[in-house]
């Protein structure tokens, strides 16, 4: 019997061996992070500057803690990728932590006999983190080493596969960028366009990632609340993927909706609750005849255009040729400065939970990794549709298509 597979993250019988996946390894404080990203057609142009500039983007936004002060992220490619272009071999990505120096004593790769005071454990959880659930689960009587691969440290190493699945999406003209729309209480009150989204994605300075700078001014004075009184915030970022065709994803099997596929994706990301495809929780309110969106044909461009994109650029699991648009819920990070309270592992006595250097507010970098898991979901079912082993041929199966579409 075949298994069922997560196919984002895992693979597993019953797929080919060439199919587009992904893995990462590390700890927050450890070494370095690791990324190996397998099933990429050799001759995709890569750039590391390209990929830097996106773990660029990862550390900004008003509200981040110390540790962005410490790294500076750069991802070093060592396998998979020669004179600038993809081979077809697995990729390899190495992403060093400069903050590893600072817990050599606390996480040793082999036990050299360090006394317990060098070890840093957690023994008092944090709600809303995966401490206890995690210390539970592997049986472990503190929580640094659950807290150390739960941390969203760990979505750099997403952030770098992600920039290589741009790389290739924008071969095909398919781009993928974030904003954000709310901080708290404060929203956005418009959508849009794709232009300000490629301006706000060049910009050297990062406040909120908002469009709107009256808005943004009033997400910004959320977020100065939560400082003053060491509390956290949290938010809404939407992802936008322009240009997409239609026909990415399936109807007929409920793993192969894209869809779910890129709700599962999203909510995998530390600290994100929720996911709306589209206009869903307007949608739900409303009446049918105000909420699908009406089918047209433009005799002169030979192609079907939709009077609204209230469905988000997806319909029956598969793309409609409308921009995709993706949102994330993001509650707020769990670490607090005026920490909740909580059960000290060891003596099960009543405790005030543990405070890592932490965040206040994260929303426009949760955005940029949004971006980078749309774009390998993307990127995945773009290569299920149209295969090949290198560039060329991906670009003749995609250029066929597309005749097809028009012919259509």
């Amino acid at each position: 019997m075949t298994r069922h597979v997560t196919r984002l993250f895992r693979y597993d019988e019953g797929f080919p061996a060439d199919m587009f996946r992904f893995e990462t390894a590390g700890e927050s404080h450890g070494e370095c992070l690791v990324a190996t990203l397998t099933g990429l057609p050799a001759g995709i142009p890569i750039s590391l500057d390209a990929i830097n500039r996106e773990l660029w983007r990862r550390q900004q936004g008003y509200g981040r803690g110390g540790r962005m002060k410490i790294e500076t992220d750069q991802a070093q490619i060592v396998a998979g990728v020669r004179y600038s272009r993809t081979i077809g071999s697995p990729i390899a990505i190495l992403i060093q932590n400069k903050d590893w120096k600072n817990w050599t004593d606390a996480l040793p790769v082999e036990d050299h006999g360090a006394g317990e005071d060098k070890r840093k454990p957690v023994t008092r959880p944090r709600p809303g983190h995966a401490d206890l659930a995690g210390s539970i689960k592997y049986n472990f009587p503190d929580a640094r080493y659950i807290l150390e691969r739960a941390s969203a440290r760990e979505t750099t190493a997403r952030v770098a596969v992600g920039a290589i699945a741009k790389a290739f999406l924008g071969q095909f003209g398919i781009g993928v960028l974030s904003h954000v729309i709310g901080v708290g209480e404060v929203h956005l009150g418009r959508t849009a366009a794709w232009d300000e989204l490629v301006a706000l994605s060049r910009k050297d300075e990062v406040l909120l990632n908002c469009v709107d700078e009256e808005t943004e001014k009033q997400m910004k004075e959320v977020v100065d609340q939560a400082y003053r009184t060491g509390d956290t915030v949290g938010g809404i970022f939407e992802v936008v993927a322009h240009n997409v065709p239609p026909g990415l994803g399936s109807h007929i099997t409920w793993d192969s909706r894209l869809d779910g596929r890129l709700a599962q994706a999203i909510v995998s990301m530390q600290a994100v609750k929720g996911v709306e495809i589209g206009f869903a929780a307007q949608g739900a309110s409303s009446f049918g005849s105000r909420v699908q969106d009406t089918i047209h044909y433009n005799r002169h461009q030979r192609e079907f255009t939709r009077g609204a994109n209230r469905a988000g650029g997806l319909e029956g699991g598969m793309t409609n040729g409308e921009d995709v648009l993706v949102r994330g819920l993001l509650k707020p990070i769990s670490t607090l400065r005026r920490p909740l309270e909580s059960v000290d592992l060891t003596t099960r006595e009543p405790a005030l939970a543990a405070y890592e250097r932490s965040d206040v507010a994260v929303v426009p970098a949760a955005g940029v990794i949004g971006e980078a898991m749309v774009a390998i979901v993307l990127a995945q079912a773009f290569l299920e549709k149209f295969g090949g082993d290198s560039l060329e041929e991906t670009r003749r199966n995609f250029e066929g298509y597309k005749e097809q579409v028009k012919n259509f």
